[in-house]
Order: structure tokens, then C-alpha cells, then sequence
């Protein structure tokens, strides 16, 4: 396996050549279709997944049947560590948004890349505490604020992880389905649909076909970052 590929994903990034073969050695290229499953809540994990390519939905059902997006993660980013750690049940389902390439590495062999190369234990020590403050933000945004205010939180979220920016504008292509949007904000597609036309109103978002365009980043950031 091409050691450039394994590079790519964020928790080896800091190996020497030498370590980034010896991960390649044990990692096993994936693929899966657009809306396949590839994580099941409650089910036994002895896999941990690396995205190569393509985005990937974490979610959950609650009580009430509705599901609510944990995550959308995309390249470079991974995924089932938990299981891995704990051995436990998976915490959440996990499913392919698009077509994507997946590195799997079963729990023996990332057990040893952990004991053996501590720069991957920092690396995952440092994501598990990026996504604690991430979750600690998204529980105070979700029990504080409004609706419009979770919406525009979780397009500034959106263009913080996925966006493109150039000369002060972000540009979010291939843009979550309104109801997904919707599932990470907590609320109703319907109502997702009436903030879009809103926020285009008051000209902070440009919104064409599948991608989100917002002219005043950092304004936007102002508006919608004062709970983030």
C-alpha cells in the first residue's frame, strides 16, 4: 500500500516513512456504496476505520424514533475507536453519505500501533479531547439557543470542517440533505428550509443546487459563534 495514502489520514501524520509502512502493513482498503452501512449501533467492534475518501454520517436514534446526526466526517478522519479502546458495543451507526475508501485496522493490530508508536496515541489522545469540547459545544448550543441560532451553528460547523475559503468567503460543496441538517441541529427539515431563506435574505448565505457559498466570513462567525 502506498505510504502517501496512509499520510493522509490525521492520526499519522506525524510518522517517519519507515512507520507509516508499518501501518499500511496492516491496513485494509474498504469500499462502500453510497448509503451503505458500515458501522451498526449495539454491535461488536473490533474494527477501527480510517476514510480515505468520501463522507461518512455518525448517528443515533433516540427514544422517539428520530435520528440525530452525531458527525459528518470526511478524508483524513476515523471512526470506531471507541469499541476499540473500551470493548464495548458500537456507540453509534456509521454509514456511507457517498461512495467511499476506507482503511480498516483490526483491534490487535491498532492495539499494537498504539503501544508502539506513541506519536499515534498523542494524535488520538488529541482528537478524543477536540471532539469532547466539540460535544460540550453542541450540548450548550442545543439546550441555549433557538432554532436559527442551532442552524446557523451547524453551517458555521460545516464550514469550519469542509468549507473552502478564499478571500474572506467559504464555500461548502456538496452540502448535507436539509433533513440531515436538520438531524445535527435538532430540529425540523421544514424549519431548516424557512432559516436558509431567512439567512439568504439578509444575504449571509448564497445557497445553489448541492453547495453553500457565505460572502462575509467572518461576519457570519460574529453572528453565529457567540455559543461556539
Amino acid at each position: 500500500m502506498n505510504f502517501k495514502e496512509i499520510k493522509d489520514i490525521h492520526l499519522f501524520k506525524d510518522l517517519t516513512v519507515d512507520e507509516l509502512e508499518a501501518v499500511g502493513n496492516v491496513a485494509k482498503i474498504r469500499k462502500y456504496p453510497k448509503n451503505s452501512v458500515i458501522v451498526i449501533e449495539e454491535e461488536f467492534g473490533d474494527v477501527v476505520y480510517m476514510i480515505k475518501s468520501g463522507t461518512v454520517k455518525i448517528s443515533r436514534v433516540n427514544d422517539s424514533g428520530k435520528e440525530v446526526i452525531l458527525a459528518l466526517l470526511g478524508s483524513g478522519e476515523f471512526f470506531g475507536e471507541m469499541a476499540i479502546l473500551d470493548g464495548h458495543s458500537r456507540s453509534a451507526n456509521a454509514m456511507a453519505q457517498e461512495q467511499c475508501e476506507i482503511f480498516a485496522i483490526n483491534r490487535a493490530d491498532f492495539s499494537y500501533l498504539l503501544t508502539k508508536y506513541h506519536k499515534i496515541s498523542m494524535a488520538l489522545l488529541q482528537e478524543l479531547a477536540l471532539r469532547i469540547r466539540k460535544s460540550d459545544k453542541q450540548i450548550e448550543v442545543l439546550s441555549l439557543s433557538d432554532a436559527e441560532h442551532r442552524i446557523g451553528v451547524s453551517i458555521l460547523s460545516l464550514a469550519e470542517s469542509k468549507g473552502i475559503m478564499r478571500l474572506g468567503q467559504v464555500t461548502i460543496n456538496h452540502l448535507p440533505l436539509q433533513q440531515d441538517i436538520a438531524n445535527i441541529a435538532g430540529t425540523s427539515r421544514e424549519t431548516v428550509s424557512r432559516v436558509f431563506k431567512l439567512l439568504e435574505d439578509k444575504s449571509l448565505i448564497i445557497k445553489e443546487g448541492h453547495s453553500l457559498n457565505i460572502p462575509d466570513f467572518v461576519y457570519f462567525k460574529k453572528v453565529f459563534g457567540k455559543l461556539v
